[in-house]
């Protein structure tokens, strides 16, 4: 298999520009969803259903997981590319129903601002750490195995706080940020070094995952910044 990054300079300038461009299309689509399920009260009903238990979150997060592993692996071993689109539209299904508790909540209790503000920080931060990857010349992918035991940290963390009900603080999403910043970092390299040319819907959906995660904790961060005003 012939890399990205082993690629004709005109066939790698290609990948990138439909990767990016699928990206915008997962985060707009995302954006999309959100409004429905806001305009049509779904977002009030599944925020009922994570906030009625404890193990109601952990059910919602153990089918979220499934899901995403679902989809990645369609989108990384179809060659077809219907195959390869059914695996990134689920995946945003996925996380749109995922963020609509928590969008929720910032939209009913936090300040209005709070919301689109998280939004640009997270734009922006994405924006700098690509630019950092493509023009660094370094391969970022020796984060693969850090950003693994992190992840299995972070997770049992939650399971934790989700079962014994404890609460993970401002200092944890703030390290989850670094996690997902670096997350960007490795996603970037690892497309251009692992994935062929034809490979640009899985290459959107690594990139729409990272950037989901960014935005998730960049907007807790704001909310516990804004209820302490």
């Amino acid at each position: 298999m012939i890399t990205v990054a082993q690629a004709q300079p005109n066939e790698r300038a290609r990948f990138i520009q439909k990767t990016y461009t699928h990206l915008a299309g997962a985060i707009a689509a995302f954006i999309a969803l959100e409004f429905i399920f806001f305009q049509t009260g779904i977002a009030g009903l599944i925020t009922r259903v994570a906030v009625s238990s404890r193990f109601s979150w952990l059910l919602i997060l153990g089918g979220f997981a499934l899901l995403g592993w679902m989809s990645r692996g369609l989108t990384a071993r179809a060659n077809e590319p219907n195959i390869q689109y059914m695996g990134l539209g689920l995946y945003v299904v996925g996380e749109a129903i995922l963020f609509a508790p928590l969008l929720f909540i910032a939209a009913v209790f936090s300040d209005a601002s709070v919301i689109p503000t998280a939004g640009i920080l997270t734009l922006l931060m994405f924006g700098g750490l690509t630019a950092i990857a493509f023009t660094s010349g370094k391969d970022f992918t020796f984060l693969g195995g850090i950003l693994k035991l992190g992840g299995f940290v972070a997770l049992g963390l939650i399971i934790c706080s989700a079962i014994f009900g404890f609460t993970l603080g401002l200092l944890f999403s703030v390290v989850m940020v670094v996690f997902a910043s670096a997350a960007i970092l490795y996603d970037t390299s690892k497309i251009m070094h692992h994935y062929s040319t034809d490979h640009y819907v899985a290459a959107s959906l690594e990139l729409f995952a990272s950037v989901a995660l960014l935005f998730w904790y960049m907007l807790r961060i704001l909310m516990a910044l804004s209820s302490r005003r």
